[in-house]
């Protein structure tokens, strides 16, 4: 889906489901018109309408309606292609099951596997559901080049008012769609959480002032970092081999507590964008203490994450994408659920038990995984991002699109009347 740019798109019809919260559907659907496509787009509450409230069509029914409303709906508009964002929500998994019987291409957007620059667009599934070969010898064969980045920038502040708006306005419009049902809480509590965040977020780099210089300094190389997730994130819900974060805390600190070595630290991380949501210090001041290592365990929150992974001596995580940036980092690492990257050469293959010990021996293959990170950019990943667009001519969603066989970054072309490229 991205060899050709989004000149492959010319004369389909595509069919737009729910999208990230925000404008990125809007500006996509434009782009792809001017590209010569036909463009449709379903709204399911007022979340939805409200970035993205003209020419759209609004499903209103339930969920046992919605395969038979999909299926004909697919049907009249003739749709050739279905994008959606995120593959694990009850109605894309519908949609998905739909289209795919129908012999549909089906396009998955999903934040970037490569972040902060890159947001993923696949055929057909993300994460667990990626097509991508999970077989290291396959990655053998040459790397395609790796286009030049443009830096996208904070995005942070966007997505805090883009998630404000879409939750107060999902709630507000809720008798207009009162059959829907999210996949997450949606009502004018959501803005707490959000609010929350915030002040935490000040509170957290006050409180924790001098905690980053001190593991890059005197703990260099003798703590583990645990990056935590949001808690229910479909990584976690659907990818995870763990029953919850809380669950998956107490595996960590009680195989640590048995095998870390006596001179090692134990750090968790906090998600940024669970800040709002979940406080984990309670649970982990109790499991430290009860396992007799209370003055062996961190719990952070903003710290500067590329340092750290330069100063780790491992990382143990479910399945985040920040098992990415480790191997970027030449950390080693031991995935606890089921993640696209997770192969002999790259992570830790034994148990996490082992894995303490391991882990100065368990380094990736650098080699194979520059060789990985260039064929998962290559067919996964487009550089922009779903909340600020670059500022790119001719294109209002902001996205490096690549054209032709070589895989070579192009900024997305102008077209004019009659379709043609200039």
């Amino acid at each position: 889906m991205l060899s050709k740019g989004v000149a492959q798109f010319a004369g389909k019809r595509v069919l737009l489901l729910q999208g990230p919260v925000g404008p990125f559907f809007h500006r996509l659907a434009t782009d792809l018109r001017a590209a010569g496509a036909s463009v449709y787009k379903v709204n399911f509450n007022a979340g939805d309408w409200l970035f993205y409230p003209r020419g759209a069509i609004a499903y209103r029914g339930t969920m046992d309606e919605w395969p038979a409303w999909f299926d004909d709906l697919l049907q009249r508009l003739g749709v050739d292609v279905v994008m959606l964002f995120g593959d694990c929500r009850p109605i894309h998994r519908v949609a998905h099951a739909v289209a795919t019987r129908h012999g549909l291409e089906i396009g998955v957007f999903e934040e970037g596997y490569i972040r902060p620059d890159y947001i993923t667009l696949e055929v057909c599934g993300v994460n667990g559901f990626s097509r991508m070969s999970r077989s290291p010898e396959f990655y053998c064969r040459e790397a395609p080049p790796t286009p030049h980045t443009r830096p996208v920038g904070r995005t942070y502040w966007y997505m805090v008012w883009y998630g404000f708006g879409y939750f107060t306005m999902g709630s507000l419009g809720r008798p207009w769609f009162r059959h829907y049902q999210h996949h997450r809480p949606m009502s004018l509590l959501e803005a707490v959480p959000w609010l929350r965040s915030v002040w935490r977020k000040l509170r957290y780099g006050w409180q924790e002032r001098g905690i980053e210089q001190r593991l890059i300094g005197e703990l260099s190389g003798h703590f583990y970092l645990v990056p935590l997730q949001v808690f229910n994130d479909s990584q976690v819900t659907v990818h995870a081999k763990v029953v919850d974060i809380p669950s998956f805390i107490q595996d960590v600190l009680r195989s640590f507590a048995a095998h870390g070595p006596a001179e090692s630290v134990l750090v968790f991380k906090h998600h940024p964008m669970d800040r709002g949501y979940c406080d984990y210090t309670h649970l982990i001041t109790r499991l430290a203490d009860e396992l007799g290592v209370a003055e062996r365990v961190l719990y952070i929150h903003d710290q500067h994450l590329p340092s750290l992974l330069d100063h780790t001596r491992g990382v143990v995580l479910i399945n985040s994408t920040v098992g990415l940036s480790a191997l970027l980092h030449g950390a080693a690492t031991k995935v606890c659920g089921n993640a696209l990257y997770d192969m002999p050469g790259l992570t830790y293959q034994g148990p996490l038990d082992d894995f303490w010990a391991a882990a100065p021996d368990a380094r990736p293959n650098e080699g194979l995984f520059r060789r990985f990170r260039a064929h998962l950019i290559e067919y996964t990943q487009l550089n922009g991002s779903f909340y600020k667009p670059l500022p790119l001519p001719g294109s209002r969603a902001g996205l490096v699109w690549r054209g032709g066989d070589k895989g070579v970054a192009v900024i997305m072309p102008k077209f004019v009347a009659g379709g043609r490229v200039r």
